[in-house]
């Protein structure tokens, strides 16, 4: 049956490719009687099998348009996967299970859904649980049997795609949206498979492979419990296999090689993938592993090391920050990652330069570090370097000299530069930035670029005046991009930001590596009170007893408030705002993780890091910023960090975030 079914889809490609040269391009290859000869082929074996692909030329009309795609409900959500670049976190996941390790297709996630044999819907995975009907287009999707010898409910998941060598053939005659070259096959065939008119579609070299089936073959189910043969049971109705290694154990080496022999399969295959994924085999358990809102818990991605690109450093820029240290940025000749145009990148600091030897005009490599953050990797053009050359003796902002701080650590000596003036306008425009912003006295309106504009009027010296900027009201008015309207939003909102918290006020007074974490832990301490807080500091109080402070925050919370320029701002400030104080949840007073460390890695929807940091804390608990021997929970969202891997070696307990509310009683 096998060989029928792929004579079938041979039959389907070699009559297309024919259709083609002897309707579009005008240059037939065969005879009409050898093109009839294998039209009557591929009729005889579709009545004989069943099968018949979505693109067959015997099922083929025309190719229709549409001038909408309707919104469509998923039964069962099209979910992502929790990524990871760690092998070893690979093994840990395998926990010994029979585990099917695929290749991970880069292009548009698409769902089948069939009813007695025939296609009823092809839909895009939109936000996982609501996509777009584009089951206009099934003919013009190479890989897609039209109908099947299955009669109940199928629904398949899988991945439309173009490959890699037709996406560099179409590249430079086709355009996006905007007017614009489309940057990598995934946009390609993700807007392809959403067009409107089919004939666009068919035109673009789409195929299809399938990763799941979501609905049926239970039969199958019942009698194996394998996802694996119910993918294999796909192949008998027409639809071709992702690459796949199964197997129930594996070391570090022997999972390098099967990801490395994907890898192979995929550039020999032509194509475009993203990575590797590795699913538990077992239907019944991988159903009892549950999901979030974001992901199915019985599967990880595997991201391949991400991809390198040449360019040529043209120069360094140097930036003043709010605490005076002037931070590197390297910019060098665009290149395209991931669909991006990236042309700078942090170089954290000198050690950095230094260990790189980066000068203007070098060969560097940058990437995309898990497709987010632009990185220099390496350098590829080295010696001939000297630090002194590169270094600005006066700050770029205020002209005063610059100094070279060297802060000794456990691995390494680390190098910074410095600019000493605490009038630097920069560093005053920073610390102002800083204090307005959200986690701080939350004043929305004051926007760097309006902070800016008032500092240069002189009406901004510290953090004060900002409580007095109503004695500038007509002024304000006046301005460009100002009125009444806009200076009453302003002004109600720095007159709201006096109601504030402990933790908000600590925050805003920016005391070197006091920020969310360690402000609701003093917060906790010292009940609220800044009274109480200031009265630990006049006597010598030992930070480095509370969770996660060490010597040096210690050293800078005493420091700070030495110098008397703070505490004069320090209590003047204190005069304008009115602290909250916060009582207790009684959640707080009992659940099973008052008293103890709780550390999040990844992302807990709805919440932001801070707002479940806050939930953390209301819980009586402490929100621990790195997993150590100390932390009792590490709560896991999607897209979870190195934090995971760790706690796992640590055996501290790990807990999905729907697990974490039903404990905490929600």
């Amino acid at each position: 049956m096998n060989q029928k079914i792929q004579r079938i889809k041979n039959l389907t490609d070699q009559l297309n490719r024919y259709r083609d040269e002897y309707y579009n391009r005008n240059t037939p290859t065969v005879s009409d009687a050898a093109y009839d000869r294998l039209f009557d082929e591929l009729v005889s074996l579709e009545e004989e099998t069943e099968v018949f692909m979505a693109n067959s030329p015997t099922q083929t009309v025309g190719y229709p348009a549409v001038s909408s795609l309707p919104k469509v409900q998923h039964r069962i959500p099209l979910l992502s996967l929790e990524k990871t670049h760690s092998v070893s976190e690979l093994l840990e996941f395998q926990k010994g299970r029979r585990v099917n390790l695929s290749l991970k297709l880069d292009g548009l996630t698409t769902e089948i859904i069939y009813e007695d044999g025939k296609i009823q819907r092809l839909s895009t995975r939109g936000d996982g649980d609501i996509g777009e009907d584009i089951t206009h287009n099934v003919r013009a999707i190479s890989g897609i049997p039209l109908k099947i010898p299955y009669m109940e409910r199928l629904v398949v998941a899988g991945e439309s795609f173009i490959r890699c060598s037709d996406f560099e053939r179409m590249k430079d005659s086709l355009v996006d949206s905007t007017g614009k070259p489309y940057k990598n096959g995934r946009n390609l065939a993700a807007g392809s498979v959403r067009a409107y008119d089919s004939a666009v579609c068919a035109k673009r070299c789409l195929n299809f492979l399938p990763f799941s089936v979501n609905e049926g073959l239970q039969d199958i189910e019942e009698k194996t419990d394998s996802k694996r043969a119910k993918l294999l049971k796909l192949v008998e109705f027409g639809f071709g296999k992702i690459r796949t290694i199964q197997f129930d154990y594996a070391d570090a080496e022997m999972l390098k090689l099967h990801l490395n022999v994907l890898k192979q399969k995929a550039a020999e295959r032509d194509l475009p993938i993203d990575g590797a994924v590795i699913t538990f085999d077992e239907v019944s358990y991988s159903k009892a592993c549950g999901r979030t809102g974001h992901h199915f818990k019985d599967g990880l991605a595997f991201k391949y090391d991400d991809e390198l690109f040449e360019t040529c450093l043209d120069h360094i820029e140097w930036a003043p920050t709010r605490t005076g240290e002037i931070s590197p940025v390297a910019v060098f000749d665009t290149v395209e990652i991931d669909g991006c145009d990236v042309s700078r990148a942090s170089l954290h600091n000198l050690s950095f330069i230094e260990d790189l030897e980066l000068t203007p005009g070098c060969r560097i490599l940058v990437s995309k570090r898990n497709q987010i953050i632009p990185h220099v990797e390496d350098n590829l053009d080295r010696g001939h370097f000297s630090i002194e050359a590169l270094l600005p003796k006066n700050c770029p902002c205020c002209g005063k000299p610059t100094r070279i701080h060297t802060a000794p650590g456990r691995e390494r000596t680390t190098k910074t530069l410095f600019c000493d003036n605490p009038d630097c306008d920069m560093q005053h425009l920073r610390r102002l930035v800083h204090f307005v912003s959200k986690k701080a006295m939350d004043i929305e309106g004051l926007s760097e670029a309006t902070l800016e504009r008032f500092i240069g009027r002189g009406w901004l010296h510290d953090f004060t005046d900002i409580y007095r900027l109503e004695e500038h009201r007509d002024e304000i008015v006046a301005m460009d991009g100002f009125g009444e309207k806009s200076w009453r939003r302003l002004w109600d909102a720095i007159e709201g930001s006096r109601d504030t918290t402990f933790e908000r006020f600590l925050i805003a007074m920016d005391i070197p590596m006091i920020g969310n974490t360690a402000s609701r832990a003093l917060c906790r301490r010292f009940e609220g009170s800044l009274s109480a807080f200031e009265e630990a500091v006049w006597q010598q109080y030992d930070f480095t007893q509370l969770p996660d402070f060490g010597e040096t925050l210690h050293t800078n919370i005493h420091e700070w408030f030495k110098k008397e320029e703070n505490l004069i701002l320090w209590e003047e400030l204190k005069t304008m705002v009115n602290i909250k104080k916060q009582e207790m949840s009684t959640q707080a007073q009992d659940n099973p993780f008052k008293g103890l460390t709780i550390v999040v890695t990844g992302k807990v929807e709805p919440y932001t890091r801070s707002e479940i940091n806050a939930k953390i804390e209301s819980l009586g608990a402490h929100a621990g910023s790195s997993v150590s021997k100390n932390t009792n929970y590490l709560i896991c969202g999607e897209n979870a960090g190195s934090k995971l891997a760790k706690a796992r070696s640590l055996g501290v307990i790990v807990l999905s975030p729907s697990e974490f509310f039903a404990m905490a009683g929600e």
